[in-house]
C-alpha cells in the first residue's frame, strides 16, 4: 500500500513513530501530503533531503511547513499489472493479523418484522464485516434475539395473542402469511393464530399465560424475520443467540451470584446495585428489581460474558439510538468483568423516508424493511442506507432511489461497470479471467492526465478498507465507488480504448481490466450487484 510506503520513509527520515500522511483536498497540493515537520518543529526542507525513493516523481515543501508528494508515473503504470494479477484478493492485506472479532447487529426484538431503521443495522453489520476479513481479521456474525419469556415485550406480544391486547398480532399476520410449522401447508391468518391459541391453551390456568403465548408467537416471527434475513437482505449470520436460553441454562441466576460473591452489588431499596461507578460509570445501576426480577442490564452482562469467555480480541456492537444510555454501563461492565479486548459500540442515528411513492403514503404504522425493498430493490437500499455517517440523521429519497439515470448513484456507479464489461467484450479477449501478460515497456505508454487520474484512484483502494477497519466509516465505499466511477467516465470519454497503435490498445484494455477488478471489488465489499449490462 502506497499510503504505508510513505509513512515508512517519513519514520526512517525521521525517527518518529505517529506519522500522518492524507490526500490534498486542491491537486496542486501532490498526491499526499504530511504536517510531519510542523509537528515536530523541523525543517521540512531537512525531511526532504532523507526521502530516496523512486515512488516520487518530486517531493515539495509547502507553507508553513507541509511536505507534498507527488507519485511518479512508472510507480501508477507498474500498479496496473498488479491488479490485474491479484484480483479478487486486491486491497486485502493482514492488519487484522487473524485476529477474532464479534460482531454483533440487527438484533432486532422479536415481536414484529424489521422496519426501515433495522435496515441501517443490518447493512452496516454486514459490510462492516467484509471489510474486516479483507483486512484480515476472523469475524464471527451474531444475531441477539431478545425472547426472554419475563420481558415486558414478550408479554404484551402474549396478551395479543390470547385476545386481550391490541390488534397489533393481526397487522403482523395479515404482512406475513406464511408457514407455522415446517410442513409443506400454507395456513390462513386466522388458522394461524389460531394454532397458536390451541398451543397454549394448557397454560389457561398458570400466572405466566402472556409470558407463553408471546414466546411462541415471537419464536415464529423469529422464523420470518430469519427467512427474511437470509434470503431476501442476503446476510448470513455464523451464530444466533437466544436471551431465553440463557434463562434456561442459569446464566442470569449464575453472573448475579459471581457479582456478589466479587463484592461488585450492594442492596438498597429493596434492589440490587451494580458498582459501574467504580468503573467509569457516573452512576450506579440496578440489576435485579425490589420484585427480585433481573433488569436488561444483568441479562446484557450475562451475554456479553458469554461472548469474552469465547476469546474474542475485539467485540463490536451496533445499536439503535434508543441504546444510547445503555453505551456506558456495558462500558463498566466490560472493566467488571475484565475483558481485555477492545469493547466498540455503534450508536445508529434515526432513518426516514421523503418522496412519493407506495410506502410513503401509509401512515398510522411501521413502514417495514420489507416493503421499502419491494419498492426501490436491495441493490439501491444497501447503497443509499450505506451513504450517511451511521451517527447522523439520514433520510432516502424514494424519487432518487427509483430513478433510472446518472442522478442515482448506484446506477451511475453500476453503469460503469457494464460499460467496462462491453468494452472488454468487444476487445475479443478470449480469457478475462487468465493473468494478462503484459510488457512494461506498453504500460508506460499511459501517460494522459485521465489515465494517470484513474490509476490513482485505483491504488486508494487498498486504503479506504484500511480506514474503514480502523474506524467503521462505512459511508466511505459509495463516495470510493462514486469516484472511481467519475474517474473511469472521464478516461473513457478522453481516452479512446479500441483504437490507436497495437501497444496503447493493449495498455488502455489493460487499464480498463484493471478498473473492473477493483470496482467490482468495492461492489462486492458493500453487497451491491455488479451487472455485465445494463
Amino acid at each position: 500500500m502506497i499510503r504505508q510506503k510513505i509513512i515508512k520513509l517519513i519514520q526512517k527520515a525521521t525517527g518518529e513513530k505517529e506519522v500522518r500522511v492524507e490526500h490534498p483536498e486542491e491537486k496542486a497540493h501532490g498526491d499526499y501530503s504530511t504536517n510531519i515537520a510542523l509537528q515536530l518543529k523541523k525543517d521540512p526542507k531537512e525531511i526532504v533531503a532523507k526521502l530516496k525513493s523512486d515512488l516520487f516523481e518530486k517531493v515539495e515543501v509547502a507553507e508553513p511547513g507541509f511536505i507534498n508528494f507527488f507519485i511518479s508515473p512508472d510507480y501508477l503504470q507498474k500498479q496496473v499489472e498488479k491488479i490485474i494479477k491479484e484480483k479478487e484478493k486486491y486491497g486485502q492485506f493482514g492488519t487484522g493479523k487473524e485476529k477474532r472479532v464479534n460482531l454483533e447487529f440487527i438484533s432486532a426484538n422479536p415481536t414484529g418484522s424489521l422496519h426501515i431503521g433495522n435496515g441501517r443495522n443490518a447493512f452496516a453489520g454486514d459490510v462492516l464485516a467484509n471489510v474486516l476479513e479483507k483486512a484480515g481479521y476472523k469475524v464471527v456474525r451474531e444475531y441477539y434475539i431478545n425472547d426472554a419469556k419475563n420481558s415486558k415485550q414478550i408479554i404484551e406480544l402474549g396478551k395479543t395473542v390470547v385476545g386481550e391486547g391490541t390488534s397489533y398480532l393481526n397487522d403482523y399476520l395479515r404482512l406475513k402469511i406464511k408457514n407455522f410449522t415446517p410442513l409443506d401447508m400454507k395456513l390462513s391468518n386466522r388458522a394461524r393464530k389460531s394454532k397458536i391459541k390451541n398451543t397454549i391453551q394448557k397454560f389457561k390456568n398458570r400466572e405466566n399465560i402472556y409470558s407463553e403465548a408471546g414466546y411462541l408467537m415471537a419464536q415464529e416471527i423469529q422464523k420470518d424475520n430469519k427467512d427474511f434475513i437470509e434470503d431476501k437482505l442476503k446476510i448470513k449470520f455464523d451464530k444466533w443467540i437466544s436471551e431465553e436460553d440463557f434463562y434456561k441454562k442459569n446464566k442470569i441466576k449464575k453472573i448475579f451470584n459471581w457479582l456478589k460473591k466479587k463484592n461488585l452489588v450492594y442492596e438498597k431499596d429493596g434492589a440490587w446495585w451494580l458498582k459501574t461507578s467504580q468503573f467509569g460509570d457516573k452512576r450506579d445501576w440496578v440489576v435485579v428489581r425490589e420484585t427480585g426480577e433481573p433488569t436488561y442490564l444483568l441479562s446484557d452482562i450475562a451475554y456479553h460474558k458469554d461472548k469474552f469467555d469465547r476469546g474474542f480480541d475485539k467485540v463490536i456492537n451496533i445499536w439503535g439510538a434508543d441504546h444510547q444510555a445503555h453505551v456506558s454501563k456495558m462500558r463498566a461492565a466490560a472493566k467488571v468483568l475484565g475483558f481485555k479486548g477492545e469493547l466498540d459500540i455503534l450508536i445508529l442515528q434515526l432513518v426516514t423516508l421523503r418522496g412519493k411513492g407506495k410506502i410513503s403514503k401509509r401512515t398510522g404504522r411501521i413502514i417495514t424493511l420489507e416493503e421499502l425493498i419491494e419498492e426501490i430493490g436491495l441493490d439501491v437500499a444497501r447503497w443509499f442506507y450505506l451513504q450517511k455517517s451511521l451517527d447522523t440523521h439520514m433520510e432516502i429519497d424514494l424519487k432518487l432511489a427509483k430513478e433510472q439515470s446518472e442522478k442515482n448513484p448506484v446506477y451511475y456507479v453500476q453503469y460503469a461497470h457494464a460499460r467496462i464489461c462491453s468494452i472488454i467484450k468487444k476487445s475479443k479477449i478470449k480469457n478475462q479471467k487468465s493473468k494478462i501478460q503484459i510488457k512494461n515497456q506498453k504500460l508506460k505508454l499511459l501517460q494522459h492526465p485521465s489515465e494517470l487520474t484513474l490509476i490513482k484512484q485505483l491504488i486508494y483502494f487498498p486504503e479506504v478498507v484500511e480506514d474503514i477497519a480502523r474506524d467503521y466509516q462505512v459511508q466511505r465505499l459509495p463516495q470510493y465507488a462514486t469516484d472511481l466511477a467519475v474517474a473511469f467516465h472521464q478516461f473513457y470519454r478522453d481516452c479512446k480504448v479500441l483504437t490507436g497503435g497495437d501497444s496503447l490498445q493493449e495498455a488502455r484494455l489493460a487499464l480498463v481490466l484493471a478498473t473492473k477488478i477493483v470496482l467490482k471489488n468495492t461492489l462486492d465489499l458493500m453487497g451491491v450487484s455488479a451487472p455485465e449490462k445494463m
